[in-house]
């Protein structure tokens, strides 16, 4: 009785082996190669990193060990979540026309110096560009003087594929609570 259970279990497997790929079919949904016209676009506002008050638009979520006594704004190893605004211009009273949300990582040892790592994206809420944004991915060493450049990594909606560069240039920085308002001068290559 068990001889023939083997052999009944062995041939309806090899049944359904030999079966299987005659029944399989390939299936591809590929398209075909259409050219689209790149963009360029540039883009030219403020962004508005506030830490200090009582509603910041940047708050530190994780602090490493071992950094509990250092006075600095932003230790090493530290990670700041962003929800900053982006304005026309300068002022706290510019029209906002979007905002860039993500993470920063303080990325430099030396006490002396501040460089952070930074994973944002930047959405506009008005205008031309509403509901499309472009992300960045770079380092940003802020005590550099002069204009920092940042790399473009994505978009979505206008800026679907985008890439590009960002120079960034320190408008304001408080040394003392950190807050900062950056000029943001953008070139994006999108379809």
């Amino acid at each position: 009785m068990e001889g023939s259970r083997f052999v009944l279990v062995l041939a309806l497997t090899l049944l359904t082996t030999a079966i299987t790929p005659t029944l399989s079919t390939y299936h591809s949904a590929t398209l075909p190669n259409v050219r689209h016209r790149q963009k360029v676009t540039r883009l030219h506002f403020y962004l508005f990193d506030i830490i200090s008050g009582t509603k910041p638009s940047a708050v530190e979520v994780a602090r490493p060990k071992g950094t509990k006594y250092d006075k600095s704004t932003t230790p090493f190893g530290s990670v700041w979540a962003i929800d900053d605004a982006l304005r026309e211009g300068p002022e706290f009273t510019s029209k906002v026309v979007g905002n860039a949300q993500g993470l920063y990582v303080s990325s430099v040892r030396d006490e002396n110096s501040l460089g952070l790592v930074m994973y944002a994206d930047f959405g506009f809420t008005t205008g031309k560009f509403n509901g499309s944004s472009f992300s960045v991915f770079s380092r940003n060493p802020i005590m550099e003087p002069g204009e920092r450049e940042l790399a473009v990594v994505g978009g979505r909606g206008r800026f679907r594929m985008a890439k590009g560069f960002v120079k960034v240039r320190t408008q304001f920085l408080n040394a003392t609570n950190g807050d900062a308002i950056l000029e943001y001068k953008v070139t994006l290559v999108h379809y």
